[in-house]
């Protein structure tokens, strides 16, 4: 008779002892992009994700000392992704170059692929020798954060390290594949009723929405805050939205398209605003006669939906928004940003930062205590996975296409090596409590054609 394969004991629920004596393959499948594709766009304007995402073979690595390696069961698309298959704003193979000059256990990053995936879902089944509190067979998400826990800055915030990097955008082996390594340090418990790739679509947006609204080292949000939330049905927006409405706050939503707007108010939006209706759109952002202008048009929006100005803006889309956010949000108010994907050189009018008072917070991802917290809050109930789509690994460049082109909704999933959806749920009372149709309320908003349903 024939030794179980490790992905036959995974898919089997072996027991700790058998998956720590199970031999791994030599190699497993993987998202990953190739170093000599680093110039194909070269002149190219249209940079199609699908061109430089490949889904293939890639040996296996040893895991160091304080690494788990993980069987990824789901995993999910982040815009970092759309960044790493494009090259740009640079190409993520410089990251990785420079984190093997470290030697050691980091030069096993610099290779001719890079795996990427800054989300994950599964199961343990190999722990480093300095690894105590996890071990085979755990279930367990993955934080994007993968901090440097011997920095002095690290033990009073994971993300002040200066050697803090994001995981599968910045290191290599990330969660778009059948296994992936990850620190210990990195790891949450999987909450229990939740499916593998609801529980993928959970770390990197709704970890980072939480320290951007609610952490203390964020925005700080209070009951009664009314928050204004760019992009309010994408993958950040739609976390941001469910902290706002779970923390008292009133929850303001600007969207792209009235599929969009739909999705919002399921959500639970107080407002929701079509960004097209004042003229918002890509290439705003540049002229300042035409962001005052547009500030003024979505403030009086505001007022007139909820009855006076946002305490605070949540704002991820940059060049385009963000000198309106500063401009919006009332005396004393505050933009919490944690990237641009519209563009990094923001123009404002400093008028309105310094002479009223308001604050700019810059955020990043979040720490582990901060995405335990988070955690939490989804065994509650009070936050529910904003998944929506859900692709085979093989269709990985389809799926980051679709946030490439921003026609998603909510968080796009990656089914790795779950062999089918819905698998994953330990505590089925707990769903039961919760709600089926509570927590697959963004599911009819999934795209009709490509996705897995």
């Amino acid at each position: 008779m024939q030794p179980m394969t490790m992905s036959e004991a995974i898919h089997a629920g072996a027991p700790p002892e058998v998956l720590a004596r199970t031999p791994l393959p030599d190699e497993f499948t993987a998202a990953h992009l190739r170093v000599e594709d680093e110039t194909v766009f070269d002149g190219v304007e249209d940079r199609d994700v699908r061109k430089t995402l490949h889904v293939g073979m890639v040996p296996m690595p040893e895991p160091a000392p304080d690494e788990v390696l993980i069987a990824v069961m789901a995993s999910s698309i982040n815009y970092n992704t759309v960044w790493s298959a494009t090259f740009e704003p640079m190409s993520t193979f410089r990251f990785l170059r420079s984190t093997g000059k470290q030697g050691g256990w980091a030069s096993r990053h610099d290779q001719p692929f890079h795996v990427l995936g800054s989300d994950a879902a599964g199961v343990v089944v190999r722990a480093g020798s300095a690894v105590r509190r996890w071990k085979p067979g755990d279930h367990v998400m993955v934080n994007a954060a993968c901090v440097d826990d011997q920095e002095a800055s690290v033990q009073a915030d994971g993300m002040l390290g200066e050697h803090q990097l994001a995981w599968g955008y910045e290191t290599n082996y990330g969660g778009l594949a059948h296994y992936t390594l990850a620190r210990a340090s990195q790891l949450i418990p999987k909450p229990a009723h939740l499916t593998w790739e609801e529980a993928a679509s959970t770390p990197a947006c709704a970890g980072t929405a939480y320290r951007m609204l609610v952490s203390d080292r964020g925005a700080r949000m209070k009951q009664g805050d009314v928050v204004l939330i760019w992009g309010a049905a994408g993958g950040l927006g739609a976390y941001a939205v469910q902290l706002v409405k779970n923390g008292g706050g009133v929850a303001v939503g600007v969207v792209g398209s009235e599929e969009k707007a739909r999705a919002a108010e399921a959500l639970g939006c107080d407002l929701v605003i079509n960004r097209q209706e004042i003229g918002i759109g890509d290439g705003t952002g540049d002229d300042p006669d035409q962001v005052l202008a547009q500030g003024r048009a979505l403030g009086r929006l505001i007022r007139e939906g909820v009855g006076e100005d946002p305490h605070l803006a949540f704002d991820h889309v940059g060049r385009s928004t963000f000198g309106i956010s500063v401009f919006v949000v009332r005396r004393g108010g505050s933009v919490v940003t944690c990237g641009s994907s519209t563009g990094y050189q923001h123009q404002f009018d400093n008028r309105y930062l310094w002479m009223r008072l308001k604050r700019i917070i810059g955020s990043h991802v979040a720490n582990l205590q901060e995405q335990a917290e988070c955690a939490r809050l989804f065994t509650q109930g009070g936050i529910v996975p904003a998944l929506t789509a859900l692709y085979p690994l093989e269709q990985v460049g389809e799926a980051t296409r679709l946030v490439q082109l921003n026609d998603h909704i909510g968080k796009v999933g990656v089914l790795c090596m779950a062999e089918e959806p819905g698998l994953g749920v330990t505590d089925r009372a707990l769903r039961a409590r919760i709600g089926e149709k509570r927590l697959t309320r963004l599911r009819a908003f999934a795209p009709a054609i490509g996705a897995t349903t």
